[in-house]
């Protein structure tokens, strides 16, 4: 099976990202193409920029995803999808490494921190964390970014190139 046909058979559809809340303050830019299109770029930018937005640590990642998306007129339904990579299981590791790297990385002593999501913590507890935070959210995201960036890239490739193979084998 290609990569474009897996996409296809697990993406919403168009109309199904209409509806989503929060998806109306786009409305008026949803109607371009490459948004919808499955090719190489906009599939691996789409899913690049998803995973991005899947460690910005505020939860706002899958609107900021459609957003960049819309930007960067890339693949809009699988920005979204891979945005969630960040869910309520995922994001206490994600979180806690990121914090991690980026204490190591500004010289800071780390502070023992409990994970919980509330305004409570996030008033106690994440104001003064936030500087790592941020920063080794940005570093992970990055990295992430681009290895997923760079690996649909290959595989879409490995598969165009096994296709065309399978058809001059024939002839």
């Amino acid at each position: 099976m290609s990569l474009r046909n897996f996409f296809k058979r697990h993406l919403p559809e168009k109309e199904h990202i209409h509806k989503r809340g929060g998806m109306h303050i786009f409305s008026d830019y949803l109607h371009e193409p490459n948004l919808w299109h499955l090719h190489r770029r906009s599939s691996a930018g789409g899913a690049a920029i998803g995973i991005f937005c899947a460690f910005i640590p505020l939860p706002i990642q899958t609107l900021v995803s459609a957003a960049v998306a819309i930007i960067f007129r890339v693949n809009l339904p699988l920005a979204v999808a891979f945005s969630l990579f960040s869910n309520p299981v995922t994001i206490p590791p994600l979180f806690f490494f990121a914090y991690k790297l980026g204490s190591t990385l500004l010289g800071l002593d780390e502070k023992n921190i409990d994970f919980s999501f509330s305004w409570k913590w996030i008033n106690t507890t994440l104001l003064p964390v936030w500087e790592p935070l941020v920063l080794g959210s940005f570093i992970l995201g990055t990295i992430c970014s681009l290895l997923t960036y760079f690996a649909i890239r290959l595989v879409w490739r490995i598969n165009a190139v096994n296709k065309w193979e399978s058809r001059h084998r024939i002839k």
